[in-house]
């Protein structure tokens, strides 16, 4: 099985490498996104198995990254990273493919295996 591969839009730049880092460590490949313009050229370029979403991000935001995720008909597993979990059933409720979500400050390890169970249910 090929490694995965997962995109980290935040943001907080410090938080988004450091959670990156984490993850090389652990032999996945991971790269960062500071809001959601660049996430969605990055996506279009190379999609990643999963990506992790702020919610709140400048900008485009996450419900419209979720939203032109449907466009583009990519079915990418996407982990909502919050520091506000009201918001987060909202975008659950837009569609998409929305897996689960994470409230902040997170522990990695729960993040990981949300990232794995994402991964292997969207194989």
């Amino acid at each position: 099985m090929s490694r995965l591969n997962v995109l980290i839009v935040d943001d907080e730049e410090e938080l988004a490498t450091t959670i990156a880092e984490r993850l090389h460590l652990r032999d996945i490949l991971a790269e960062t996104a500071g809001d959601g313009e660049t996430a969605l050229k990055m996506i279009e370029a190379n999609p990643p198995d999963v990506i992790v979403l702020e919610v709140m991000l400048p900008g485009i935001g996450s419900a419209e990254v979720i939203q032109q995720l449907k466009v583009l008909n990519l079915h990418i597993p996407v982990i909502l990273l919050t520091s506000y979990g009201s918001n987060v059933n909202d975008l659950i409720g837009i569609g998409g493919d929305v897996f689960d979500y994470i409230v902040k400050p997170c522990d990695l390890n729960s993040l990981v295996n949300k990232i794995i169970e994402a991964a292997e249910e969207y194989k």
